[in-house]
Protein backbone atom coordinates (compact mmCIF):
# COMPACT_ATOMS: atom_id res chain seq x y z
CA UNK A 1 0.00 0.00 0.00
CA UNK A 2 1.60 3.17 -0.89
CA UNK A 3 0.64 5.69 2.21
CA UNK A 4 1.85 9.02 2.26
CA UNK A 5 -0.09 10.18 5.15
CA UNK A 6 -1.85 9.70 8.67
CA UNK A 7 -5.22 11.00 7.93
CA UNK A 8 -7.86 8.52 6.37
CA UNK A 9 -6.80 9.95 2.72
CA UNK A 10 -3.41 9.06 2.75
CA UNK A 11 -3.51 6.14 0.59
CA UNK A 12 -4.23 3.97 -2.31
CA UNK A 13 -6.63 1.98 -1.05
CA UNK A 14 -8.54 4.88 0.28
CA UNK A 15 -7.82 6.72 -3.04
CA UNK A 16 -9.45 4.10 -5.51
CA UNK A 17 -12.01 3.82 -2.89
CA UNK A 18 -12.94 7.65 -2.89
CA UNK A 19 -12.51 7.02 -6.69
CA UNK A 20 -15.65 4.09 -6.53
CA UNK A 21 -17.47 6.33 -4.44
CA UNK A 22 -18.25 8.86 -7.13
CA UNK A 23 -20.18 6.27 -9.47
CA UNK A 24 -22.49 5.51 -6.67
CA UNK A 25 -25.54 8.15 -5.84
CA UNK A 26 -26.36 6.83 -2.06
CA UNK A 27 -24.82 5.51 0.92
CA UNK A 28 -24.44 1.65 -0.11
CA UNK A 29 -20.93 2.07 -0.69
CA UNK A 30 -20.69 3.31 2.92
CA UNK A 31 -22.52 0.93 4.72
CA UNK A 32 -21.02 -2.21 2.60
CA UNK A 33 -17.08 -0.65 3.20
CA UNK A 34 -18.59 -0.89 6.92
CA UNK A 35 -20.49 -4.46 7.21
CA UNK A 36 -16.93 -6.06 5.51
CA UNK A 37 -14.84 -4.14 8.26
CA UNK A 38 -17.12 -5.36 11.00
CA UNK A 39 -17.22 -9.15 9.56
CA UNK A 40 -15.18 -11.38 12.10
CA UNK A 41 -15.43 -14.44 10.45
CA UNK A 42 -12.31 -13.48 8.29
CA UNK A 43 -10.07 -13.17 11.99
CA UNK A 44 -8.01 -10.34 11.68
CA UNK A 45 -9.24 -7.23 9.64
CA UNK A 46 -6.90 -6.38 6.97
CA UNK A 47 -5.34 -3.34 6.50
CA UNK A 48 -6.98 -2.66 2.75
CA UNK A 49 -10.59 -2.80 4.67
CA UNK A 50 -9.60 -0.95 7.44
CA UNK A 51 -8.02 2.13 5.16
CA UNK A 52 -10.99 2.09 3.09
CA UNK A 53 -13.45 2.34 6.07
CA UNK A 54 -11.51 4.82 7.52
CA UNK A 55 -12.32 6.90 4.68
CA UNK A 56 -16.06 5.67 4.42
CA UNK A 57 -15.88 7.19 7.98
CA UNK A 58 -15.36 10.39 6.84
CA UNK A 59 -17.99 10.42 4.19
CA UNK A 60 -20.36 10.17 7.40
CA UNK A 61 -18.75 12.83 9.24
CA UNK A 62 -18.62 15.49 6.46
CA UNK A 63 -22.56 14.15 5.68
CA UNK A 64 -23.15 15.81 8.83
CA UNK A 65 -20.41 19.26 8.48
CA UNK A 66 -17.89 17.48 11.18
CA UNK A 67 -15.32 17.02 8.47
CA UNK A 68 -11.58 17.42 8.85
CA UNK A 69 -9.48 19.04 7.34
CA UNK A 70 -10.00 19.17 3.16
CA UNK A 71 -7.32 18.95 0.59
CA UNK A 72 -6.39 17.39 -2.52
CA UNK A 73 -6.35 13.90 -1.44
CA UNK A 74 -10.04 14.26 0.01
CA UNK A 75 -11.19 16.20 -2.79
CA UNK A 76 -13.25 13.37 -4.36
CA UNK A 77 -15.03 12.75 -1.38
CA UNK A 78 -15.76 16.49 -0.34
CA UNK A 79 -17.40 16.70 -3.42
CA UNK A 80 -19.87 13.95 -3.37
CA UNK A 81 -20.72 14.86 -0.04
CA UNK A 82 -21.23 18.69 -1.30
CA UNK A 83 -23.81 17.36 -4.04
CA UNK A 84 -25.89 14.87 -1.39
CA UNK A 85 -25.17 17.26 1.74
CA UNK A 86 -28.65 19.34 1.46
CA UNK A 87 -30.41 15.79 0.76
CA UNK A 88 -28.53 14.20 3.57
CA UNK A 89 -30.39 12.14 6.53
CA UNK A 90 -28.61 11.58 9.61
CA UNK A 91 -27.96 7.94 10.27
CA UNK A 92 -27.62 6.95 13.49
CA UNK A 93 -27.68 3.24 12.49
CA UNK A 94 -24.52 3.93 10.20
CA UNK A 95 -22.60 6.13 12.64
CA UNK A 96 -23.24 3.22 15.25
CA UNK A 97 -21.45 0.90 12.96
CA UNK A 98 -19.32 3.63 12.24
CA UNK A 99 -17.82 3.33 15.92
CA UNK A 100 -17.50 -0.24 15.92
CA UNK A 101 -15.70 -0.34 13.07
CA UNK A 102 -13.09 2.82 14.88
CA UNK A 103 -12.81 0.47 17.60
CA UNK A 104 -11.65 -2.79 15.32
CA UNK A 105 -9.08 -0.70 13.79
CA UNK A 106 -7.28 0.23 17.00
CA UNK A 107 -7.69 -3.17 18.15
CA UNK A 108 -5.41 -5.95 18.23
CA UNK A 109 -7.40 -7.30 15.40
CA UNK A 110 -6.36 -5.10 13.01
CA UNK A 111 -3.69 -5.19 10.19
CA UNK A 112 -3.76 -1.89 9.69
CA UNK A 113 -3.12 -0.54 13.47
CA UNK A 114 -0.21 -3.50 13.43
CA UNK A 115 1.56 -1.74 10.49
CA UNK A 116 1.36 1.59 12.26
CA UNK A 117 2.48 0.30 15.06
CA UNK A 118 5.87 -0.85 13.56
CA UNK A 119 6.20 2.84 12.07
CA UNK A 120 7.54 5.72 13.75
CA UNK A 121 4.38 7.43 12.85
CA UNK A 122 1.83 5.33 15.05
CA UNK A 123 1.10 7.78 17.58
CA UNK A 124 0.01 10.33 14.83
CA UNK A 125 -1.92 7.68 12.89
CA UNK A 126 -4.04 6.67 16.31
CA UNK A 127 -4.42 10.47 17.02
CA UNK A 128 -5.70 10.79 13.19
CA UNK A 129 -8.05 8.01 14.17
CA UNK A 130 -8.88 8.93 17.71
CA UNK A 131 -9.74 12.36 16.13
CA UNK A 132 -12.18 10.94 13.29
CA UNK A 133 -14.13 9.46 16.10
CA UNK A 134 -14.38 12.16 18.42
CA UNK A 135 -16.16 14.12 15.20
CA UNK A 136 -19.02 11.04 14.82
CA UNK A 137 -19.45 10.98 18.70
CA UNK A 138 -22.37 13.60 18.83
CA UNK A 139 -21.92 16.43 21.64
CA UNK A 140 -23.85 16.54 24.73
Amino acid sequence: MGTWAVDAFGNDYAQDWAEDLGETSNLDAVEDTLDTALDTSAGELEAPFAAEALVAIEVLARLQGKGGAAGEDSAAVDAWVAARKPKARRRADLEDKALLVIARILSEQSELRELWAESEHYEAWRASVEELRGRLVPAV
